[in-house]
């Protein structure tokens, strides 16, 4: 019997909210990076459009790419394929703010969405993530061998006026894809795609 007064009915929906917000959190995140996942990115994103254009505020997003993403699984197995995974979502969403979302994009690629942030700082903020990931140390869990480096490609974009999500994605995803033709290991901003196209 419970303590004189304990309302039992209260207890079970206290439990039964405590499920619904974990089954929430659960939907809106990525099971291994603990990141947002597609479908938290695309509301996320849509709502930051909207604000940035109300409030005539920049906003900008990064793509990274895990460099030879295929090496690590092919050389160490998929688990350590998931701990370089893990590793580089720690990192992007421990440098960002609280107003920033990380996701998970696809396969080995993240994102982040900065509001209120224009090319530039968010082409900083990507450089910073870059150094921290490839100065990050890796052991395989089971032998405790140090595995091989981890590097990472960004592509940064900022958001045009009245563009879709999906406009603004495939810049960035230009400049991912530049970085990653000129070695990999590298941030490249759209800015600097424009200008090596003006210089041509």
């Amino acid at each position: 019997m419970g303590p004189v007064g304990a309302d039992p009915d209260a207890d079970a929906l206290d439990i039964i909210r405590h499920s619904l917000r974990e089954a929430e959190e659960r939907s809106n995140t990525d099971a291994l990076t603990g990141l947002a996942n597609r479908r938290s990115l695309d509301e996320f994103l849509r709502s930051a459009q909207i604000a940035a254009m109300e409030k005539d505020e920049p906003l900008s997003i990064l793509l990274i790419d895990i460099d030879h993403f295929k090496k690590f699984n092919d050389s160490y197995g998929h688990q350590v394929g998931d701990q370089v995974l893990r590793l580089v979502g720690k990192v992007l969403r421990e440098s960002l703010r609280a107003i920033d979302l990380a996701a998970r994009y696809g396969g080995e690629e993240l994102i982040a969405v900065l509001p209120g942030t224009d090319v530039e700082l968010c082409a900083a903020a990507a450089e910073r993530i870059r150094c921290r990931i490839a100065e990050a140390r890796l052991t395989r869990r089971t032998t405790g061998q140090p595995i091989a480096s981890v590097t990472v490609s960004i592509g940064v974009a900022q958001f045009r006026l009245a563009e879709s999500a999906d406009a603004l994605v495939e810049r960035c995803d230009r400049a991912l894809y530049e970085a990653k033709r000129m070695g990999r290991n590298r941030t490249v901003s759209e800015c600097e795609i424009a200008e090596s196209a003006t210089a041509a």
